[in-house]
């Protein structure tokens, strides 16, 4: 089977009012736009069609009997476009999930309490593409000795001076000295988020507008925007401890489990496990679990966790970070070219430019225009795109 999937835009805060409706074509509603859902979850299942139709999460449940046709999708496709900061985040991994979920129902946590950890009992590792010209993101923890250096261009006020000794294992942290680059980070962490730091959180905000750098002058510009939109937050603090990265078109970036992250601003495509376990750091009046957080969070300094695509054959390249949730395929292809993409289980074909057409072998077709996307069953084996377009297909992963 290969029909096309509908869906309405998530209106959440963050959204960008404009991103999702220049790449459909059409004018502006006036309301933020931040997500379109592409699969069953059943926070936003996609429908079959139009109104009328089954969403695809009744669809698969119905039809669903082996790993060819699943009764739910391994995988989350979504669109996703962010006009100011999202949460700063981390999520578990599937046995941190499994168990998460085991203790919150042995304690009797409702399922819809505004404090609940966790929703279920998966993982929630993503991939995020970017379509428009910038997305920028935090994406893990910078290298200790930068962040130093970093903080020390702030000038030198009492909280600048606070977190800087933090850094070094000194002050108002646990009341540990030295340690390794991680147990710092993870120190300052919990210190900046307890409650007890926000003296210091003020102050290195503040010094943040008289910040004079020419190595981190990217990173300060992105955590002065934060500021502004979350003023006070010790969130915009713990943002300083991490990767600033601005993707351009076509640039990914892979979060695993127990990576902080957080997107800033622009339009993407986003993949991700069927999951809504998320524990939140800061830059949200959402309940965040510091305890929790700092259990399951990957305090180790590391480069930004980019996801280069591997080719697969002219035109087709695969983003694949070798989970068997997912990984997600792109296509571009010319007004005279076909594409060929090979499905080993279900797959969701979604367009971001021109007006190409997917078929299969069975003879079924859709026409996709840019924002549209198709779902096809596994028994069709593989798709072909043809026509003037850009295309990324999510599927289970090998």
């Amino acid at each position: 089977m290969l029909a096309a999937l509908t869906n309405t835009p998530r209106d959440y805060a963050w959204g960008s009012t404009t991103l999702i409706a220049g790449l459909e074509g059409r004018a502006p509603t006036g309301v933020p736009e931040a997500e379109i859902w592409f699969g069953d979850h059943p926070g936003s299942p996609a429908r079959l069609g139009t109104d009328g139709n089954p969403t695809l999460a009744e669809w698969l449940s119905a039809h669903g009997t082996d790993a060819e046709t699943p009764a739910r999708l391994p995988y989350l496709l979504k669109l996703l476009a962010a006009a100011s900061p999202l949460s700063i985040q981390v999520h578990p991994s599937k046995a941190e999930a499994e168990a998460g979920v085991a203790r919150e129902d042995a304690d009797g946590v409702a399922a819809d309490a505004p404090h609940r950890n966790y929703k279920d009992d998966n993982h929630k590792p993503e991939v995020i593409v970017a379509i428009s010209e910038r997305f920028e993101a935090l994406a893990g923890l910078r290298d200790l000795d930068a962040t130093r250096r970093l903080v020390a261009a702030l000038g030198d006020s009492a909280g600048v001076r606070a977190l800087a000794d933090s850094l070094e294992g000194e002050g108002d942290g646990d009341g540990s000295l030295g340690g390794d680059a991680s147990a710092a980070l993870r120190r300052t962490i919990a210190w900046l988020l307890s409650g007890s730091a926000q003296n210091t959180v003020d102050d290195v905000i503040a010094a943040l507008g008289t910040a004079m750098t020419a190595e981190f002058e990217p990173e300060i510009a992105a955590v002065r925007a934060i500021a502004e939109a979350y003023p006070g937050d010790p969130g915009v603090v713990v943002a300083l401890l991490m990767n600033y990265v601005s993707l351009t078109r076509g640039e990914a970036v892979f979060v695993p489990a127990g990576v902080l992250h957080a997107y800033l601003s622009g339009l993407g495509v986003e993949l991700m496990a069927a999951s809504d376990n998320v524990l939140r750091g800061g830059l949200t009046p959402k309940h965040i679990d510091v305890d929790e957080l700092l259990r399951i969070v990957d305090a180790r300094p590391d480069a930004p966790p980019r996801l280069a695509p591997q080719p697969v054959a002219e035109g087709v390249e695969v983003f694949a970070p070798g989970i068997a949730d997912f990984e997600l395929w792109h296509i571009t292809s010319g007004a005279d070219d076909e594409r060929r993409v090979p499905l080993h289980g279900p797959g969701i074909a979604l367009a971001v430019a021109g007006e190409p057409v997917v078929r299969t072998a069975s003879g079924a077709e859709v026409s996709l225009r840019p924002g549209a996307a198709a779902f096809a069953t596994a028994d069709e084996h593989e798709l072909v795109i043809s026509g003037a377009g850009e295309v990324f297909v999510a599927q289970p992963g090998r």
